[in-house]
C-alpha cells in the first residue's frame, strides 16, 4: 500500500480535527443545561458554495468578503457554529434590551442575522467557538472565527440559525489567516 500525498494526508488531520472541534464545542456549557447550537462542518461542494457566496456579497460592497472567501478556499473544512431560534430563558435580566423575556420573545429583525437573541444563548455561543478554537489549536491546526462566514452561510440556507459564526482550518506552513 503507497502513502497518500503530504497533502492529502493533511487535509484529511484537518478534516478530523473538525470533528474534535465539534465534539468540543457541543460539550460546552450551555445556559440552563439546553444546547441550542446548530454545528457543521462544510467541505467540498458546500465549501465551494460557500466561497462563492463570500465573493458575491463583496462585489455587493460589503468589505472584506472576497479576502475571506480566499481562506475558505485554502482550508479543506470551515466549522460552522451557530444559534438557532430560540425563546427567552425566562430570567427577564433585560440584557437583550427588552423588559421581560414575554417581551423578547414577541420581537422579530432580521438582516446579517436574525434577532434579537438573548444575551445567555450568545454567550454559550462565544463558549462553544473559544472551546473549538482551543481543540484546533491543541492540534496545531490552523483556523481563525470569522463572522463573514456565518453571514454567507445563513445567504446561502447552509444553516438556519439566528447568529453563525464559521472556522476555517488548515494545517500549512504558514497561517493564511493572519498578516493579510
Amino acid at each position: 500500500m503507497t502513502a497518500p500525498d503530504d497533502e492529502v494526508c493533511l487535509d484529511d488531520a484537518v478534516r478530523i480535527v473538525a470533528e474534535l472541534m465539534a465534539v468540543s464545542a457541543r460539550t460546552a456549557p450551555k445556559t440552563m443545561g439546553t444546547d441550542i447550537l446548530e454545528i457543521k462542518i462544510i467541505k467540498g461542494k458546500c465549501k465551494d458554495k460557500l466561497a462563492a457566496e463570500m465573493r458575491r456579497l463583496d462585489r455587493e460592497g460589503r468589505h472584506n468578503y472576497e479576502r475571506d472567501s480566499q481562506a475558505i478556499e485554502a482550508s479543506p473544512a470551515v466549522l460552522l457554529i451557530g444559534v438557532k431560534p430560540h425563546s427567552g430563558v425566562g430570567l427577564n435580566c433585560a440584557a437583550c434590551g427588552f423588559d421581560s423575556c414575554a417581551a423578547f420573545n414577541e420581537a422579530s429583525t432580521s438582516a446579517d442575522f436574525k434577532g434579537p437573541n438573548c444575551m445567555l444563548r450568545l454567550l454559550d455561543l462565544g463558549i462553544a467557538l473559544g472551546s473549538a478554537a482551543k481543540t484546533a489549536s491543541m492540534h496545531n491546526v490552523d483556523n481563525r472565527l470569522m463572522i463573514r462566514i456565518g453571514v454567507a452561510a445563513r445567504s446561502v440556507g447552509l444553516t438556519k440559525t439566528n447568529v453563525c459564526c464559521g472556522i476555517p482550518l488548515t494545517a500549512t506552513g504558514k497561517s493564511p489567516f493572519f498578516d493579510r
